[in-house]
């Protein structure tokens, strides 16, 4: 008997465990994952401390030709954490590759003994009628193979997406990351964007391209009901890896 609760006990447990991401949309939309209390949020509540004291002056505030952001001709790109930028991702990208080989070989050996101290022809006369010993040893061989391999891929995207830099490194590169949630109905897709940037990479229009951000790492999917439906369940993925046939 206690064998047998042990037993239900864990496969409840296992049943939880397996369907706690999908009770969040179980009749209903899923939920938007919290804006606060992540990376980007702590990055734009905690500014860092400055490297060395500045002092303030009015004329630096007043003036038109100041460096500060706030006036007239600062640089408004961002350059410190808390910074928000916009990522540009365009990949628009093929491939194809094609491999053919193909080898053949034949070989063939013959060993005859017409004469060796007249052995062959005295074995020769105990054997049936149309038997010899010449060759007495005839080996050949073919071998032939041939491959063939292609490999074709295609891939188009085109993203815009709004990232905070979180880290300012001290070479200087910044590290960003940018996450954006659409819900439409019941199923939301989510765009998740980190790497390494450099500030001069940073256009005037406070923007900067996929092909420069070092490490880029860009995740495009989504949960909800039609997601759900398009993975297998968890106990067929168990027997797909653990069966061998």
């Amino acid at each position: 008997m206690p064998v047998r609760i042990l037993s239900t006990t864990l496969l409840l447990v296992a049943l939880a465990v397996s369907g706690c991401g999908r009770t969040d949309h179980m009749g209903k939309a899923p939920s938007f994952t919290p804006t606060t209390n992540n990376q980007e949020h702590y990055a734009m509540m905690n500014p860092p401390l400055p490297q060395q004291a500045s002092v303030s002056r009015r004329s630096d505030t007043a003036s038109l030709w100041s460096g500060n952001k706030a006036s007239l001709l600062g640089d408004r790109r961002a350059a410190s954490r808390g910074d928000i930028l916009t990522v540009v991702i365009e990949v628009d990208e093929k491939a194809q590759i094609k491999n053919e080989s193909e080898r053949n070989r034949s070989g063939s050996d013959s060993l005859s003994l017409p004469a060796l101290a007249g052995l062959p022809q005295r074995i020769n006369e105990r054997l049936p009628n149309g038997a010899t010993t010449d060759p007495l040893v005839d080996i050949s061989s073919d071998s032939k193979s041939s491959g063939d391999g292609s490999v074709k891929r295609s891939e188009k995207l085109t993203l815009r997406v709004a990232a905070t830099v979180v880290d300012v490194l001290p070479n200087g590169v910044l590290a960003i990351e940018g996450s954006q949630e659409l819900r439409v109905n019941y199923e939301l897709r989510e765009l998740l964007v980190s790497g390494f940037a450099r500030s001069e990479d940073i256009s005037r229009q406070n923007e900067i391209t996929f092909d420069k951000i070092a490490s880029a790492r860009v995740s495009y999917g989504g949960r909800g009901q039609i997601t759900d439906m398009q993975q297998p369940r968890w106990g067929q993925q168990v027997m797909d890896a653990v069966l061998p046939y």
